[in-house]
């Protein structure tokens, strides 16, 4: 009969305990993840894919995510003299270094995939040539606005070696 007593008494008493202590939050008012971004930017580009020196030419990229991105960019280069194409169809990762949600500052970029080479005549699939190329990039997004935004960017990698790049896009 004694330790019937103590379980009525006690056993509510962990209970409510256990209710108003214990767990996470599960209450509605919960702050929601924020919105992951989408972002499209065509850009000039200039990178050692010609026998001669640099080429030249402009890309689109299309990626999605906040602090890491994902996305995909297709790019087309010419040398100064028109000899040799470059159709480069890049995967790309991309993380911010700054903070959780980052939209804009330092980030690095890994890039890879198929680039196609023709000669004089222009690109015709399949192609000529065709190596997969794979890179590091780096640069810088400023924010301008609610939308629109700029990046400086720096890469190095195969087959180019070196490169540089001037991406103008918005993001929603």
């Amino acid at each position: 009969m004694f330790s019937g007593c103590i379980c009525r008494k006690i056993l509510p008493t962990l209970v409510l305990c256990a209710v108003f202590c214990g767990g996470g939050q599960v209450f509605a008012l919960n702050k929601a993840n924020p919105r992951e971004d989408l972002w499209v930017c065509p850009g000039a580009e200039i990178a050692m894919f010609s026998i001669s020196g640099a080429a030249y030419g402009g890309c689109l990229t299309l990626g999605y995510g906040n602090k890491a991105s994902i996305g995909i960019k297709a790019a087309y280069l010419v040398d100064p003299i028109g000899r040799i194409g470059t159709l480069e169809l890049n995967f790309l990762f991309r993380f911010y270094i700054l903070g959780d949600y980052a939209r804009s500052g330092l980030y690095i970029q890994i890039n890879g995939g198929p680039t196609l080479f023709a000669k004089n005549d222009g690109l015709s699939v399949p192609s000529e040539f065709c190596v997969i190329s794979a890179g590091l990039s780096m640069g810088w997004r400023f924010l301008f606005g609610r939308y629109f935004f700029i990046e400086p960017a720096v890469r190095g990698g195969y087959p180019y070696i070196v490169g540089g790049a001037l991406y103008t896009g918005f993001h929603f």
